[in-house]
């Protein structure tokens, strides 16, 4: 039975004065608690999710660690959940951010004390987090419901956190250099980290789990997307036909879904869906191996001697290069 009582506003800033704070990559500072870093409201919206919200056997929940794939996971996930009631030339997603149709838990519906109602939603309900496995709802973890994970490695995660961080800094702080960026990425202070730890929790669980947990690489969607789709459709328990197959409609929702196609719509070229970023700043380059064009090898192995360590005997590698 998950707990239901509510934190108020006083026992949250007590908690919050009671943590280690350092400061983060935006200025804001960055609380560790329960061994992951993140922000104030990150940390009040969790406590919130874990005391309310009551997980559905269909629901389908969404997870990433900060700029990993999670706007083009939210894309895919929701044109192969919902293809049978949207035709491609009237997906919402030619009209809506991604974000605005498969909501954040922590930055959308348990954000600034809202409480949300959430039991008239139409079933499958489809969700994403960042936060870490260990803060996940106990209704999320007793229920039948699926976790879909998708995972990006390090080098190309550092990087596109260090561009996407720096947009949103106040001016008057001046851009993060990306050295400083790399020593607090180490450390594992970065939004819901330490990357390491919040991979591995999900990892280990797929292990443990599979029919709970899918850990999907980013690398891996890149190099052959028709195959993981097909993983992931099956996985959500909404499986391609042989006749869908035939007709392209795999074809069809990676074109729809895809980068250039995502990144030049309107919608996404402006307004925001989330604090602090504007949804122009969602979409980069989407590439594997742009590492390459900033970091040095110091720092390639400064960041490899801490990922090796933290990882070794899990079983979880990157592959780090774009194919050939």
């Amino acid at each position: 039975m998950a707990n239901t009582t509510q934190i108020s506003q006083t026992d949250s800033e007590d908690l919050l004065h009671s943590l280690p704070k350092e400061k983060g990559w935006i200025g804001l500072p960055l609380y560790q608690y329960q061994g992951s870093w993140c922000h104030a409201k990150g940390i009040e919206a969790a406590l919130s999710l874990q005391n309310h919200f009551h997980a559905c056997d269909s629901d389908v929940i969404l997870v990433t660690t900060p700029k990993s794939g999670t706007t083009w996971l939210k894309a895919l996930a929701f044109a192969i959940l919902y293809r049978h009631k949207y035709t491609f030339s009237q997906n919402p997603l030619l009209t809506d951010n991604p974000h605005d149709l498969v909501p954040f838990f922590e930055f959308k519906l348990y954000a600034n004390n809202q409480l949300p109602n959430l039991s008239d939603l139409p079933s499958p309900r489809l969700f994403a987090t960042h936060i870490p496995y260990s803060w996940l709802p106990e209704s999320i973890n007793n229920s039948k419901c699926k976790i879909v994970y998708l995972c990006r490695n390090p080098r190309d995660t550092l990087v596109s956190y260090w561009h996407f961080t720096n947009k949103a800094r106040p001016e008057a702080l001046g851009p993060l250099s990306l050295e400083n960026g790399l020593d607090l990425f180490c450390k594992g202070i970065t939004g819901f980290g330490p990357f390491w730890d919040h991979a591995l929790g999900y990892w280990n669980k797929n292990l443990e789990r599979p029919q709970k947990v899918l850990f999907l690489k980013y690398e891996d969607l890149k190099k052959d997307i028709k195959y993981q789709l097909k993983r992931l459709a099956e996985f959500m328990g909404c499986p391609f036909t042989m006749e869908e197959e035939k007709n392209g409609v795999i074809d069809e929702i990676s074109r729809l879904c895809s980068f250039q196609r995502l990144s030049s719509l309107e919608v996404n070229k402006s307004g925001k869906s989330i604090d602090y970023f504007e949804n122009r700043t969602l979409f980069r380059k989407g590439e594997v191996g742009d590492w390459m064009n900033y970091l040095t090898s110091p720092m390639v192995e400064q960041l490899d001697e801490v990922m090796e360590e933290k990882l070794s005997g899990s079983g979880l590698t990157f592959d780090m290069y774009p194919q050939l």
